[in-house]
């Protein structure tokens, strides 16, 4: 079950808008999910659109994240906007699993799903995942870099003092 699931059948679809905003409790999970620090909002505005059996969304994302420094550790607030553009295809009616798919950049992502419902909530959720930068850096990351540059940090510092005895 996904941290932020908003199910939509769709055999009741035919060009609907939808706002999604998730609460507090999806988003401690989602960020723990994603181990950030704290996501302080998420929302997505989509239009859904019937395709025949498929289900076509587009519309634009926008999360206020908070995540640490890949070299300080720092909190950093992180302010992401995306538009989204997504396919949900019935499973088998894609392509098969091994073969390779090269799409256009206006092109939508294929979900495949089965049965009657997508979830549109785990795709967002996918979205932002894909966002977050994980080698983010803030202003302190060159003063955390210069100390450890003095500190002898290897695996190997500790056995550095040892003296081995000969027998």
């Amino acid at each position: 079950m996904s941290e932020f699931a908003r199910p939509f059948d769709v055999r009741q679809l035919d060009h609907r808008a939808v706002k999604l905003v998730a609460d507090a409790a999806e988003r401690q999970a989602l960020a723990k999910r994603f181990d950030i620090v704290r996501i302080d909002r998420i929302e997505a505005e989509v239009v859904l659109e019937r395709d025949g059996e498929a289900l076509n969304a587009k519309g634009t994302l926008e999360a206020d994240i908070v995540q640490a420094c890949a070299v300080s550790a720092e909190d950093l607030p992180v302010a992401i906007r995306e538009p989204l553009a997504f396919r949900f295809v019935p499973a088998g009616a894609g392509h098969a699993p091994d073969e390779e798919v090269e799409l256009d950049e206006d092109e939508l992502d294929e979900i495949e799903f089965s049965g009657t419902t997508v979830d549109l909530g785990e795709a967002v959720a996918q979205s932002v995942a894909l966002a977050i930068d994980p080698f983010l850096t803030g202003p302190e990351a060159d003063a955390a870099r210069a100390l450890l540059k003095d500190e002898d940090v290897s695996p190997f510092a500790a056995l550095k003092g040892l003296k081995l005895g000969k027998d």
